[in-house]
């Protein structure tokens, strides 16, 4: 089965004009790599934190506090390294009644860039059914974009069927609000995955992409199993719980 062709395509640019969220913090020694650079789970926790940021600055923290995210994708256009300032620059690329492509970009003060955007879903909190936005989270966000009719297609439809077998044990504090494990967890094991395989080092010199899908949740207890394969210059993972498939990911040269 052949894969979207947006997998390859770039993430839009900073427009110039519209609501475009802004704020900055200084990159935490918790979240870099034995190189001092900022790890990719330190990424996907930074985003989903200037995430809410931007809802509380817009307004709209109390009308839809409920969102969950069903892909991830991070461009590390060069790494930012310890020490520095991030300026993190938020927006919405695309938007529909129920959902939004929304862009982070991550610019260090000492240099570095990370361009990255999640295709967020507002939800129910009690049925986990998509919710509608309201007129003025439509209004505000659809400033920055003229694409109001974005649809959910996934990018990671190959299987992986065979190649290495990595245990990934879950920890009570991997557990969100849902009692599902949080988004940013997955980027753990992406990390660790890429640690191990011979192709990880080469691959992940910047500029890189990686692309994380969620397909269905996994809930504390259940035994999680990350399988990965390398072919033509791409590292591929599914995060499986027997053989459900409940989350994939791609790595790649930009």
């Amino acid at each position: 089965m052949l894969q979207h062709p947006d997998i390859d395509a770039p993430l839009i640019d900073k427009p110039d004009s519209g609501y475009v969220y802004r704020t900055s913090w200084r990159l935490a020694t918790t979240d870099i790599d034995e190189h001092q650079r900022l790890r990719l789970d330190g990424v996907a926790r930074y985003i989903q934190e200037v995430g809410a940021e931007h809802l509380a600055d817009a307004a709209l923290a109390e009308v839809h506090p409920h969102w969950i995210v069903l892909r991830t994708v991070i461009d590390v256009i060069e790494p930012i390294e310890l020490p520095s300032d991030i300026t993190f620059s938020r927006w919405c690329a695309a938007l529909s009644t129920r959902w939004c492509n929304m862009r982070v970009q991550l610019e260090g003060a000492a240099g570095g860039r990370i361009e990255t955007e999640g295709f967020w879903i507002c939800v129910n909190k009690d049925t986990l059914t998509p919710s509608r936005l309201t007129d003025e989270c439509i209004a505000r966000f659809g400033s920055t974009t003229d694409n109001h009719r974005l649809k959910w297609r996934p990018w990671l439809t190959e299987p992986v069927t065979d190649g290495t077998e990595t245990p990934f044990p879950l920890r009570r504090t991997d557990i969100d609000p849902f009692e599902h494990v949080n988004n940013t967890i997955y980027w753990h094991g992406i990390v660790e995955v890429l640690g191990q395989l011979p192709a990880g080092a080469e691959l992940t010199a910047a500029p890189y992409r990686v692309v994380l899908e969620y397909r269905s949740p996994i809930k504390y207890g259940e035994a999680v199993t990350i399988r990965s394969d390398q072919h033509d210059g791409r590292i591929r993972m599914h995060f499986v719980v027997s053989d459900d498939v409940r989350a994939a990911a791609l790595v790649r040269k930009l």
